[in-house]
């Protein structure tokens, strides 16, 4: 599995998750209106992204066809491990206490939180 995307590259990903295969003009014209990213970049974003082996290239009809090599949940579980080691030191409790510290966790979303813990704690 491939070791990163970057946020330029998750742009793509996401709209490669929303539907695929898709073209690099479709892919153009999807992120256009929100990054204004011309045809250039993306074409230099796709060739890095197949060499780092996260999307395939079909050349077997007229136009290019891109597809992820990942799911969205595949490449969110690997960013979270990373952010999780890299910034806690990988221990989930120390990204908790910073959430409720900061006030960037409500007490409903504590409680979500507590509800899921017990419910996997079960299984």
């Amino acid at each position: 599995m491939p070791d990163r995307c970057t946020e330029a590259e998750w742009k793509i990903m996401e709209v490669l998750w929303d539907h695929a295969p898709r073209t690099m003009s479709e892919i153009t014209k999807a992120l256009e209106p929100t990054t204004g990213w011309t045809r250039h970049t993306v074409i230099t974003l796709l060739k890095r992204m197949q060499e780092k082996g996260t999307v395939a290239v079909d050349e077997s009809g007229q136009v290019k066809r891109y597809t992820p090599l990942m799911t969205q949940e595949e490449a969110s579980t690997q960013q979270t491990k990373k952010f999780l080691s890299h910034v806690f030191s990988g221990k989930a409790s120390l990204l908790i206490n910073h959430l409720v510290d900061s006030g960037e966790i409500t007490l409903k979303e504590m409680d979500e939180l507590m509800d899921m813990m017990r419910r996997n704690g079960k299984k």
